[in-house]
């Protein structure tokens, strides 16, 4: 170990599920050594150029993005994207010197990674999801360490390089006892009622939001709070719609940034499948009902929920049929005490609430 302030660079992101990971790491390294300089690598326009700045670090941004699956100008670009994107890592790299690099998933963690492969640095990749992403796929055999949440990643990965970890989350979401009532404050809803949160991740979910618009009577009626995520497009139409409804029974918002107080607030979870999503839930022990989005790749959501479902720790409800079952769905979950109590116990076992810990106890035996 170096006799001096150490160094690392993080990267990826596009998504909350790669960007809290990343951040959470981040804060981790801060813990152990207060002294080390952290940078993070993302790509222009995309949200991590926001959240990474708002949680206190410094990010620098790579011209990139992924391959569409249709014909568009991006796909023509992409190949001068790349180049680039190397190019501008490589320059990164040694102008930064880190004694390790981190890669999340993501685009900008593709061409940072490579870079700092060969320039030799010591270098771990974190897998979130149940099937692994294009950009940790091809890294996998030029990268020292993979760490891993779910079982057999070996199929994608070489398994002597892989750890398992569990997915990093953010510390206040491990800490949620006594915070309901401050909870109950900080969304204006009434503390009498039991609560529902719908989470369609951090850019919302046009399935969740439109099941939720029909049936906001539906709720109304079952006598529950709702506590609403909608992601910035539905916010519109989700407040036109709350608007009809007591303000001590709906909020809704197109992000919350106190997902702590969301999950404290919560008897009931209805979210996408999302791998940051699964982990937050299993250490908050919520009785959630699943919706994979089929928008995926490889449909790991869908594997991501099922990885639940097999082991009774959630409830499934396929994306086509969210429309009209959704609803009835976890209304019927929250008038069943004790299927509640069995979700809650067993996704509660599935937790890893030291993975962040491992990660980078992980990244110092690199650098060692």
């Amino acid at each position: 170990m170096p006799n001096r302030p150490l160094k690392f660079i993080i990267s990826g992101g596009g998504t909350g599920g790669h960007i809290y990971p990343a951040i959470a790491i981040a804060n981790e390294i801060k813990r152990l050594h207060p002294n080390a300089e952290i940078l993070f690598v993302g790509a222009k326009g995309r949200m991590e150029m926001t959240r990474v700045p708002e949680a206190g670090y410094k990010i620098i941004g790579l011209w990139i993005s992924g391959l569409q699956r249709r014909l568009t100008l991006d796909n023509l670009s992409f190949p001068l994207k790349v180049i680039s994107s190397i190019r501008s890592s490589y320059k990164i790299i040694k102008e930064f010197n880190p004694d390790a690099v981190v890669g999340v998933g993501g685009y900008a963690s593709g061409p940072l990674l490579y870079a700092a492969t060969k320039l030799e640095i010591p270098t771990l990749i974190q897998e979130q999801n149940s099937h692994a992403g294009i950009t940790n796929k091809l890294l996998a055999n030029k990268v020292d360490r993979i760490c891993v949440a779910y079982d057999s990643m070996y199929k994608f990965f070489p398994n002597a390089k892989i750890v398992m970890t569990g997915n990093p989350v953010r510390q206040d979401i491990i800490e949620l006892a006594g915070k309901r009532e401050e909870a109950m404050t900080f969304f204006g809803l009434n503390p009498e009622r039991k609560t529902f949160l719908v989470i369609g991740g951090s850019l919302g979910a046009r399935t969740l939001n439109q099941a939720t618009e029909k049936d906001l009577q539906k709720i109304q009626q079952s006598g529950y709070n709702l506590i609403w995520q909608t992601g910035k497009l539905f916010i519109p139409t989700a407040e036109a719609a709350v608007k009809e409804y007591a303000k001590d029974q709906f909020f809704a918002s197109d992000f919350i940034k106190r997902m702590d107080l969301a999950y404290a607030a919560a008897d009931v979870v209805i979210s996408r499948a999302g791998a940051l999503s699964i982990s937050e839930l299993c250490l908050a022990q919520k009785p959630s009902v699943l919706v994979p989005s089929p928008n995926v790749a490889e449909d790991h959501q869908t594997k991501n929920a099922m990885a639940l479902v097999q082991k009774e720790a959630a409830v499934l409800v396929k994306d086509v049929e969210a429309g009209e079952t959704l609803w009835d769905t976890a209304i019927a979950l929250a008038n069943d005490e004790d299927k509640q109590q069995q979700l809650s116990h067993n996704i509660g076992l599935l937790a890893k609430p030291h993975a962040a810990q491992t990660i980078v106890q992980e990244l110092l035996k690199l650098i060692r």
